[in-house]
């Protein structure tokens, strides 16, 4: 298999994470973790707490938030070292934790261990950074959180293909993406260098520590609304664009709601699998 530049900088932080002896130290030391923050008094369960908070608030304001999610399965695309994964294994009787690089993935099962409910989880590595090693219609619910935006276009487009898939029949999709933007010219072939620089012995590991470089180069795409819509009718419906009401991304044609929380830059598509 290629090793495609855009995960390069993924592969790279999941060995430094891997490296530390402990959750609590890949968040004191690696400032892209936590609020590009590094420090001894920052720990792990501070870090869960920002998914805590926001885990239930997207659950609800999605409509999501239901008693019967208690005996379903979510997949969560990009995981990470498991921020939000913790309030997933409280919410939802299974959570698959997908994400690209395994050392992600183990510092995702020592965070749900600590915090969650570890008996309700599987990792999954996505070892070519664009297919789910599951079953069609595995999964009840498909999520992805500031994932999608760091993969180049086909293969974000290929996990939003994948999402739908997995997802069986009457099953819902929460996808988050970020959309086309003024600072575009400057942010993506920004990224590309980034990239480029991540390849170098050492240099890439101090990169990737370094959480306003490090989030350069996980700049790979955008995508607007009409562009993932276009790829998914007819297969889904009760199609909702949620964005901030004081951003400018437009929904089209679709159904548009609203929401604070999100990012004035991002948008998520909620929806149904047909």
């Amino acid at each position: 298999m290629r090793r495609r530049s855009q995960l390069i900088p993924w592969k790279v932080a999941g060995r430094v994470s891997e490296r530390h002896l402990s959750g609590d130290d890949v968040v004191r030391e690696t400032g892209w973790v936590f609020n590009n923050e590094i420090g001894d008094d920052l720990t792990l369960a501070e870090f869960v707490a920002t998914g805590d908070d926001e885990v239930p608030a997207y659950l609800e304001a999605f409509g999501l938030r239901e008693e019967a999610n208690a005996g379903r399965t979510l997949i969560e695309i990009g995981s990470g070292i498991g921020r939000m994964t913790v309030a997933f294994t409280r919410e939802f009787g299974s959570v698959i934790a997908a994400d690209l690089d395994i050392g992600f993935l183990e510092r995702c099962r020592e965070t749900v261990a600590r915090f969650g409910r570890i008996e309700r989880l599987r990792t999954l590595e996505v070892a070519d950074g664009r297919t789910l090693d599951l079953a069609d219609n595995s999964c009840d619910l498909a999520f992805s959180y500031i994932t999608l935006q760091h993969c180049v276009e086909r293969d974000a487009l290929s996990l939003v293909n994948e999402a739908v898939r997995v997802t069986a029949p009457g099953g819902r999709i929460a996808l988050n993406f970020r959309g086309p933007g003024q600072a575009d010219p400057i942010l993506l072939p920004l990224g590309i260098v980034m990239r480029t620089l991540f390849r170098l012995p050492r240099v890439g590991e101090w990169l990737s520590q370094r959480r306003s470089i490090a989030r350069l180069a996980w700049q790979a795409n955008r995508l607007a609304p009409s562009e993932v819509l276009g790829l998914l009718e007819p297969r889904i419906t009760s199609v909702e664009v949620w964005v901030n009401p004081k951003g400018t991304i437009s929904g089209g044609s679709s159904v548009v709601r609203h929401f604070n929380g999100i990012n004035t830059n991002h948008w998520w598509l909620i929806a149904t699998v047909a």
